[in-house]
């Protein structure tokens, strides 16, 4: 299975990485894969739809729903270059994904990226009420770091995201 989630996780760095490039976009990369297939894919479109939902694993669970006519995707695996907000994880958690492989975490980005109080989203899948979603991170953390400010960098609180 590591191979496979270096793989998929490559995929998910390649959408980041679009998604830096286009504006409007933001370098965050999502992708779902079930049964060794693609569901659904994307990069985070907040900026481009107006939409503060917009992150990129709401995307690609949204496409992955479309696509299978269904609101759950059991026996799915969610990719994320970046460890998953508290609304992503959530969202993960109600569409009974299988399981969330994350690159960068909490330690290896610079805190903007996360939510003020110290609130970690992992706590959400130890505290669900279902114990058949599991979750890895550090898959490729290097390389999805190296997408965003790292954990010491000097940036105004101006400038800061989600400050």
């Amino acid at each position: 299975m590591v191979d496979q989630d270096q793989q998929w996780m490559r995929r998910a760095l390649d959408l980041a990485q679009r998604g830096d490039v286009r504006p409007g976009a933001n370098p965050i990369g999502c992708v779902i894969v079930r049964d060794g297939a693609a569901l659904a894919e994307g990069y985070n479109e907040v900026d481009l739809r107006h939409d503060p939902t917009a992150h990129a694993e709401i995307v690609a669970i949204r496409r992955a729903g479309e696509k299978l006519q269904c609101p759950e995707l059991r026996g799915a695996t969610l990719y994320s270059t970046l460890q998953p907000c508290g609304m992503c994880t959530m969202a993960s958690i109600w569409a009974k994904v299988g399981r969330i492989v994350y690159g960068a975490g909490r330690d290896d980005v610079h805190a903007m990226y996360f939510e003020d109080r110290h609130l970690d989203t992992l706590d959400f899948i130890r505290d669900a009420y279902r114990d058949d979603i599991a979750i890895k991170g550090g898959v490729l953390a290097a390389s999805c770091a190296r997408l965003y400010a790292p954990p010491d960098a000097d940036i105004p609180e101006g400038e800061q995201v989600n400050r």
